[in-house]
């Protein structure tokens, strides 16, 4: 099974590369793991919500085009279902149970993501009613699949 986390934009703090590379390094004894980048828009600070909405249809594009058929696709947004750690790894697990080549989870730029992304998504996953920074996003949902896997293979983990 492949996981990749399909983002938009790059990260330009090197303590959130960094922190993403370590557990993708922890990872690859369980899985194999990429991070796919999609280009973002920049977004006027006085964007109408037009605007906005173009932008985030164009960055839903881009995220589509990286989309496979047959990947089972998480899209991240604030409305999703709600999972503990244990659900999460449940869920991975079923995935790998019934033969899912590749999971794909998404994560939208600043304004979020496109109704077209999460009409294609097989779940939307809401991590907190918080907003995040997308780029931190990052860092949190590789620690999830990290927490997930050592879950999944009887190992101890921080509770």
């Amino acid at each position: 099974m492949q996981i990749r986390i399909i983002c938009v934009g790059k990260i330009k703090e090197s303590f959130y590369r960094d922190a993403v590379a370590e557990y993708q390094k922890r990872l690859s004894r369980y899985v194999k793991i990429q991070v796919v980048e999609c280009a973002d828009e920049k977004t006027p600070e006085d964007a109408s919500p037009a605007e906005k909405t173009r932008i985030i249809n164009r960055e839903g594009e881009r995220i589509l085009s990286k989309i496979r058929e047959r990947d089972h696709v998480i899209a991240l947004a604030i409305k999703g279902k709600s999972l503990t750690s244990e659900e999460f790894s449940e869920m991975i697990g079923r995935c790998m149970l019934d033969g899912t080549g590749t999971i794909d989870f998404i994560i939208g730029g600043s304004l979020g993501l496109s109704e077209a992304v999460l009409r294609r998504a097989d779940l939307s996953l809401s991590f907190s009613a918080f907003t995040f920074p997308h780029q931190l996003m990052r860092v949190i949902l590789a620690e999830q699949i990290y927490r997930a896997f050592r879950i999944l293979c009887g190992e101890p983990y921080h509770k």
